[in-house]
């Protein structure tokens, strides 16, 4: 949600569909050898000892300027709904990635706890409706445009939170660490990652019928936002084309509301038409951030699908798990191989309006097939994550998560959906998300 946008009263030209097809081509798929790795870890702000409690649009401003003053290695942004995200630098192995955050989110926590705040981790706040927290013209065009299909757009800007993992795009070449695989496998095992670390059963104080209604809320805001191109078409050529033919959400100016578009005005109508102005570099840029497939492409893989999870270090698995499916070429085989067969229940629609993100969202690992797949998945990440360098800690805590979760056919969501019932056998945040930094 926080991406960074060009300042609409620069000097513009009018593009073409080639040279919009060209820019696309060349901006979302840079390839080289898989080097680096980020993460981006969203978090719901609230009371420390009464979380339930709404936090005035006041005391949020205030903890939000000292923030800014801390000499933080990430980058610090805030969401619409006041939900807090940092995002890491790219990193050249794993455990810098956890150690650079991991202090980030430590002089974060202390300047929130000065002000009894802290840091929640959940994929959807159970306890207040969507509330707005920034005034921009960017948020107040977003909201306007996804109020067209629904109430899923405000709860998503301003109640949801996720861990999103970065990777490189991979090599030109095919092969197990090749940008087409990378592509297809990331967009194949996005409803794996949703099932094993679903964590938003509940909203408005109630079960919502859903492991991670966070996935839900991307799957009703529509496929033409929110949804990925075919996978059976070149990664370059097919994300292409789906950007010429999303939606436009606005149409930025120098001064005054933006202009939101009702009629579904696509920008390759907009570039053939050029009303209300003809698009420019900058409005190509600026769409491509409006796009939020649950694997978008912005030179590196940026997968989007991930809920965020329980304790203070609990971001800490999925990046582990999914850089290790990525990185290390014998995990991403047994991955790739372990994932094929899911692909039927895609019923060749595109991610995420498909049965089995739906069966993902719903079920998280109660669907056998869906466990099974995790397990062998978690089982290749174990198995590599030695050899991406990753300490005993972080072993622990994958190897913890699999028998706590993976093995057992639950995920977070169930722990949550067990307290609201009484009957939760064990503390919520266990020792899978603790000190893992070493």
């Amino acid at each position: 949600m926080s991406d960074s946008v060009s300042d609409c009263s620069t000097p513009r030209t009018a593009l073409s569909e080639a040279e919009v097809e060209a820019l696309v081509r060349g901006i979302c798929f840079k390839t080289g050898p898989p080097r680096t790795l980020g993460v981006e870890v969203e978090w719901l702000v609230h009371e420390l000892r009464r979380p339930q409690l709404p936090v005035t649009p006041e005391r949020l401003e205030a903890a939000y300027a000292a923030l800014r003053t801390l000499p933080l290695r990430s980058a610090l942004t805030v969401e619409p709904g006041g939900q807090l995200e940092l995002s890491s630098a790219p990193a050249g192995s794993l455990m810098e990635c956890i150690g650079s955050v991991s202090a980030d989110l430590d002089a974060v926590r202390a300047v929130l706890r000065e002000d009894g705040l802290g840091l929640v981790g959940l994929g959807q706040d159970p306890w207040h409706s969507p509330r707005r927290f920034l005034h921009e013209p960017r948020y107040d065009a977003l909201e306007q445009c996804l109020d067209l299909t629904g109430p899923a757009g405000r709860a998503m800007m301003c109640t949801s939170a996720s861990v999103q993992v970065c990777l490189d795009a991979g090599h030109e070449e095919p092969g197990p660490l090749g940008h087409g695989r990378r592509w297809w496998l990331a967009n194949q095992l996005g409803p794996v990652l949703v099932a094993a670390f679903a964590n938003s059963p509940l909203a408005e104080q109630g079960p919502t019928g859903w492991r991670s209604t966070r996935q839900v809320l991307w799957m009703e805001i529509g496929a033409g936002r929110a949804g990925a191109p075919p996978l059976d078409a070149d990664p370059r050529q097919a994300w292409a084309r789906h950007v010429l033919d999303a939606p436009v959400m606005c149409v930025r100016r120098d001064s005054g509301p933006w202009y939101v578009p009702e009629d579904g005005l696509t920008f390759r109508e907009w570039v053939r038409t050029g009303v209300p102005r003809p698009p420019t570099r900058e409005d190509l840029d600026y769409h491509l951030t409006t796009l939020f497939p649950p694997v978008r492409p912005r030179g590196h893989l940026e997968l989007r699908m991930i809920d965020a999870q329980p304790g203070d270090d609990g971001w800490i698995v999925p990046l582990a798990v999914t850089a290790a499916l990525f990185d290390d070429p014998e995990a991403t085989e047994r991955a790739y191989r372990a994932v094929k067969p899911l692909a039927e229940r895609a019923l060749s629609q595109p991610a995420p309006n498909n049965p089995l993100w739906a069966d993902a969202a719903r079920h998280g690992l109660a669907d056998p097939e869906l466990r099974e797949v995790a397990l062998v998945c978690f089982s290749a990440a174990l198995d590599a994550l030695p050899r991406l360098g990753a300490s005993q800690e972080v072993l622990d805590a994958v190897s913890a998560y699999v028998d706590r979760y993976v093995l057992q056919g639950r995920c977070p969501a169930d722990d949550l959906l067990d307290q609201l019932r009484g009957t939760d056998l064990l503390a919520h945040g266990t020792s899978y998300g603790k000190d893992l930094r070493t």
